[in-house]
């Protein structure tokens, strides 16, 4: 059994906590790498529980799984690598030698306790140093040419394993981080559960390193990073809710029994003068050539992204449904934020469509959905989401379309609230998604231009004189859009 933390250090962990943090925040808010979060609730440890402990292995004042506080999270950080000057073998093999190699050292390194200089053997150990209380003793416990994996040793924040690995895939390099941890003590369970910025100076700490490791490596990042966090367990008063947690599954199946809060009726009737707000949002995204969508290109990019509504700013919005239903007969229970609180908003999908249209002359492909508000919404009305590709000149675009006015609520709180502050949120949160799809399309394709990425006929066609009449009331023309906005 380890050693356990005084408590005087404890508590001095806890009056140090905001110096790492104030130290730390400058770097943090100034990064510019994608990242692709997602963060599911596992109710069984199945598949989650640290690697076995290598034989022969020193296992004294090691913290490991079992001997921590709160939930199992599983974390994985991947991201790949374009162009690379070295193989795995090679790039571990300077890793290895100097960890600071790959540490942002502005705010954290890698000291050497026991070891050679110069190298790396199982039984060897470190302390990573960074500001304020997140300096962590770690052990090596075990090497292999393309990776190592580390445990927690007694007085660290974290008691679990974390490994470093890379692997090829195609022409890429691929490096992986993934950790099994949970907190050290009772005092770290509850500043991590309660302090959200501790959690995102983790996710600093590691992302920091891919990014050095990417350099490391001679090539260039491709995608962003993608990091999943697997939490084993119920979530925290104040956490998320997703789809494992019991009572968000409850309350995503109580959606089935809820009717649409507004008439459909034939459409006609949502304008603004019958009191809607009619609204168009148009986002341009990396073309193609022309012809029809390409194989790996942006509008296939989008349409996966708008699948899983990650283009959906989660810090505005997030969404619980069952993935593995088709999207025309899905339900989603949207997590609203504003202003500190959380409102749950039902909406049910309406449809989706894959067609080539028409549009002022010209041949645009389209593919879509929309879901429609629920009873219980604060707001009634429709949203529809859209990837346009130009036939023609191979013109991308991701466009929104939404009706919508306040729905009848019964709290004369929440109804001042939305009445002042509602319109203005609406409006943010397209803009939000809009930018947030033109991030997440441009990072997936990496930097690849139009030309790299043929179309399936290798079609060329002459560039359009222009955009002609959309047909709908209040779009915007396609040529010279800027940053998506919204036509009044």
């Amino acid at each position: 059994m380890p050693t356990r933390p005084h408590p005087a250090r404890r508590w001095l962990t806890a009056a140090t906590w905001p110096v790492g943090v104030s130290l730390t925040s400058w770097d943090y808010m100034w990064r510019s790498t994608v990242l692709h979060r997602r963060e599911v609730l596992e109710p069984s440890a199945d598949g989650h529980l640290s690697p076995a402990w290598p034989e022969g292995v020193d296992a004294s004042e090691v913290m490991g799984v079992p001997d921590g506080y709160g939930p199992l999270f599983h974390r994985r950080y991947r991201t790949e690598i374009r162009e690379a000057k070295l193989c795995p073998d090679e790039l571990f093999q300077r890793l290895t030698a100097n960890l600071n190699r790959a540490a942002p050292i502005k705010f954290a390194r890698f000291q050497r306790l026991f070891g050679d200089k110069g190298t790396m053997a199982v039984g060897d150990e470190y302390v990573v140093r960074m500001p304020g209380p997140w300096d962590g003793p770690v052990r090596v416990i075990d090497l292999q040419d393309r990776s190592f994996r580390l445990a927690t040793l007694a007085t660290h924040l974290e008691a679990g394993q974390i490994e470093f690995r890379a692997a090829v895939d195609g022409d890429r390099l691929v490096f992986t981080i993934e950790s099994w941890a949970r907190s050290g003590d009772r005092l770290s369970n509850v500043l991590y559960g309660q302090l959200r910025m501790a959690k995102e100076v983790q996710l600093h700490m590691w992302t920091s390193v891919m990014e050095h490791a990417v350099r490391l490596a001679g090539g260039r990042m491709v995608g962003g990073i993608d990091i999943e966090t697997r939490r084993v367990g119920r979530p925290s008063a104040g956490g998320e809710r997703m789809l494992g947690d019991p009572d968000a599954r409850k309350d995503l199946d109580a959606l089935h029994d809820k009717e649409l809060d507004f008439d459909l009726g034939d459409g006609d009737e949502f304008t603004p003068e019958r009191g809607w707000h009619v609204d168009h949002y148009c986002e341009p995204l990396p073309a193609e050539v022309p012809g029809p969508p390409v194989p790996g290109g942006a509008w296939e990019v989008a349409q996966g992204l708008m699948r899983s509504y990650e283009f959906a700013d989660p810090a505005i919005v997030r969404a619980v449904y069952y993935p593995d239903r088709p999207l025309d007969e899905r339900d989603m229970l949207l997590e609203a934020r504003f202003y500190g609180l959380r409102f749950e908003l039902g909406v049910r999908v309406g449809g989706a469509r894959d067609e080539v249209r028409e549009v002022g002359g010209r041949k645009v492909r389209v593919w879509g959905w929309n879901y429609r508000t629920l009873q219980g919404h604060l707001e009634m009305g429709q949203m529809d989401y859209e990837v346009w590709k130009w036939l023609d000149s191979g013109q991308v675009e991701f466009r929104i379309s939404a009706f919508s006015r306040r729905a009848r609520t019964a709290n004369p709180v929440v109804r001042l609230g939305f009445r002042v502050f509602g319109r203005h949120e609406q409006v943010k949160s397209a803009r939000h998604a809009c930018a947030r799809m033109a991030t997440l399309t441009k990072a997936a394709l990496g930097d690849r231009e139009p030309g790299e990425i043929r179309s399936a006929d290798d079609a060329v066609a002459e560039p359009p004189s222009g955009a002609g009449d959309l047909s709908r009331p209040g779009y915007l023309p396609s040529p010279g859009l800027g940053r998506c906005r919204v036509a009044r």
